[in-house]
C-alpha cells in the first residue's frame, strides 16, 4: 500500500480540525470521520509528549494526516515531535524571513538544515530504511508558517523567498490583536491585511491557510471565498460544548 501524502494536495481545497484536549479518544474519532488532516496543538493546550504521541498514531490509524503546532522558536521541542512522525508542522507567530528561515532549517538534515538525527516513530522504531527515510520521507513532511501580526504581512515578500515553506496559514485573531483589535476577525483594518497578504501568497503556488474555531458554514464559507483552500476549522472540546448544550436545551424544551 503507498502511504498517501499530504503533501501532494496541498495545491487542492482540504480541510481540517483541531485537537487540543489530550485525550486520544477524541484524535481517533476525528481522524476517522473523513478531514483531510487533523491539526493537534501543543502551543496552548496541555498536551505532552505522551498524549501528543497518541494523538498523531491514533489521527493516522483513522486516516488522516496529523500536522501539529509547536511552541513559539522552540526548537528542541521542534525536534522531538519531529521524532513522532507528523505529516505536517506548523510554527507560530513568525515575523520576519530569518524566523522563518530558522524554523525551516530546524526540519531539514543537513546540508539544508540542522536537524539532528534521531527518528523514532517516524521511522517505525527501526522497522524503516533509515536512508530512505533522510532522502524521501523526510522531505515529505508539509512544512507550515503562521502569519500572525501586521509585522508578517509587512515582511511577507522576504518570508516568501524561503523554498520550504509549503504554505502560509492565517491566525486571524491574533492578526487583529496586533494592530490593537483583538477579536475582531472580520475588521476593515484585519481583513485588509489579509487581502493584501493573499494577493502576495497566491502568485507562489504555496498553500494559503485559516485557523478558525468556528465551524458555521457562514464563517468557513467566508474564509474559502477570499482564495484560502487549506480551512482548519472547529476544535474538539468546542463540539462537545456546542452539542451538550443543545441537548441540554432541547431536553429542558420537552420537559417543561
Amino acid at each position: 500500500m503507498i502511504k498517501p501524502y499530504l503533501k501532494d494536495k496541498l495545491s487542492s481545497p482540504i480541510c481540517g480540525t483541531h485537537i487540543s484536549m489530550t485525550d486520544s479518544i477524541a484524535s481517533e474519532v476525528l481522524g476517522a470521520i473523513g478531514f483531510d488532516f487533523v491539526w493537534i496543538d501543543t502551543e496552548h493546550s496541555e498536551n505532552n509528549y505522551t498524549s501528543l504521541r497518541n494523538h498523531i498514531t491514533a489521527v493516522n490509524a483513522g486516516g488522516s494526516a496529523a500536522i501539529v503546532r509547536v511552541s513559539m522558536h522552540d526548537f528542541n521541542h521542534v525536534k522531538r515531535v519531529l521524532e513522532m512522525g507528523p505529516d505536517g508542522i506548523v510554527f507560530p507567530m513568525i515575523n520576519t524571513a530569518a524566523e522563518a528561515d530558522a524554523a525551516m532549517r530546524a526540519t531539514l538534515y543537513p546540508p539544508e538544515g540542522n536537524r539532528g538525527f534521531g527518528p523514532l516513530r517516524a521511522v517505525r522504531y527501526g522497522l524503516d530504511d533509515l536512508d530512505e527515510y533522510i532522502a524521501v520521507e523526510s522531505k515529505k513532511l508539509c512544512r507550515f508558517i503562521q502569519i500572525e501580526t501586521e509585522t508578517a504581512v509587512r515582511n511577507l515578500p522576504e518570508i516568501l523567498q524561503n523554498p520550504y515553506i509549503d504554505g502560509l496559514i492565517f491566525g486571524p485573531c491574533d492578526l487583529s490583536g496586533s494592530i490593537g483589535e483583538l477579536n475582531q476577525v472580520f475588521g476593515e483594518r484585519t481583513q485588509a491585511l489579509i487581502c493584501r497578504a493573499i494577493d502576495l501568497i497566491r502568485p507562489t503556488g504555496k498553500a494559503i491557510g485559516v485557523s478558525t474555531g468556528s465551524f458555521d458554514p457562514a464563517v468557513t464559507g467566508f474564509w474559502y471565498s477570499l482564495g484560502i483552500n487549506m480551512i482548519s476549522s472547529g476544535t474538539d472540546y468546542d463540539y462537545i460544548l456546542q452539542t451538550a448544550r443543545e441537548n441540554c436545551r432541547n431536553l429542558r424544551n420537552i420537559m417543561v
